[in-house]
């Protein structure tokens, strides 16, 4: 996953950027694939074992497969050397092969690609090959430039649905698909209820690009993620399933109007931290029986587990107790 989405999510956990106050913020080919629903074949986003995964890719693979996890997404590819947490795209293909699974999406750190005022190149190629070489289906963009996340308008997002569109060319050369995964901040309203979210979905082409519909943050945001299939069928060929903790479910409120200014009220991100907790899946707020109805819908073809900040000591049967909640409530 990018770095800046890496440095994000832990200065969350840690409540150091507390000083900040943000304006509405805040596998392989060769092997069979596996038979069954989306949700039975369920898959994991590694980020959600990031930890572990520095010390040791091998063990952490060969315990996701295990548990029973079919197939993986990854993240934290390294343009420069093509490896991932310091192993090499034909390592990684080994791995994934001894332990029988597949990885069909990975997120590629894009944020200065999208950004419209960087200058720097960003080696779209570069993942788009390393996503190819893996075998994956989708090359995944999972933040907008995070050093500009509090002053983010339209016009970011217009260009960031360009540069998606341009990326989805790309990678359909390479037989992939360009995706967009979203957090909170994609539902900040711009005026006439126009979002972030909206304002990608409506100038991309559903032909180059697709969408990775996170949960957690749609819900997180306050917004119905049945709205997001209804109003554009199709476009969200991937889900992040994760849960939100019961007592930490109070959207965040960053479409707010101060009635006195009649402007938008501004969120501290310290307020955010508090109000942040996820949970394992079926343990929390998140009804993702009542979502499942809406899969062919949203055009749903792959599904994984994700858990940005695991509490427990035991991170194996954290994603285990996910992974069993699911397998027991879909066919």
């Amino acid at each position: 996953m990018a770095h800046s989405r890496r440095n994000f999510l832990r200065l969350m956990g840690l409540g150091l950027a507390s000083g900040l106050t943000i304006p509405n913020l805040i596998s392989c080919d060769f092997l069979e694939k596996p038979s069954g629903s989306t949700f039975k074949n369920v898959g994991l986003q590694l980020f959600t074992l990031r930890e572990l995964l520095t010390q040791n890719p091998k063990d952490v693979l060969t315990s996701v497969s295990k548990i029973g996890y079919t197939h993986v997404e990854t993240y934290g590819a390294d343009g420069e050397t093509g490896t991932l947490w310091g192993v090499s795209v034909d390592e990684l293909k080994k791995i994934l092969n001894d332990n029988g699974l597949y990885t069909y999406s990975g997120h590629y750190d894009l944020g200065k690609y999208l950004d419209k005022d960087n200058t720097e190149q960003e080696n779209v190629e570069k993942y788009i090959e390393i996503a190819h070489n893996l075998g994956q289906k989708y090359i995944i963009a999972p933040v907008p430039p995070m050093h500009k996340i509090s002053s983010l308008d339209q016009t970011d997002y217009q260009y960031m649905a360009d540069q998606l569109n341009k990326a989805g060319e790309m990678a359909k050369k390479a037989g992939l698909t360009m995706g967009y995964h979203n957090h909170f901040w994609e539902f900040k309203e711009f005026g006439n209820g126009t979002k972030g979210l909206d304002i990608l979905l409506a100038f991309t082409d559903p032909d180059l690009v697709t969408f990775e519909l996170d949960m957690f943050w749609i819900n997180k945001a306050g917004e119905r993620a049945a709205s997001y299939f209804s109003k554009y069928p199709g476009r969200f060929q991937l889900w992040h399933i994760k849960d939100m903790d019961r007592e930490f479910s109070e959207p965040i409120a960053q479409n707010n109007i101060d009635p006195r200014t009649g402007k938008r009220d501004t969120v501290n991100l310290l307020e955010i931290l508090s109000s942040i907790k996820y949970t394992e899946v079926g343990s929390g707020s998140i009804d993702y029986t009542a979502l499942a109805q809406y899969a062919e819908e949203s055009g749903l073809k792959y599904a994984y587990v994700e858990q940005d900040e695991i509490y427990a000591n035991d991170k194996y049967s954290s994603i285990k107790k996910s992974y069993d909640y699911i397998q027991r409530n879909f066919k």
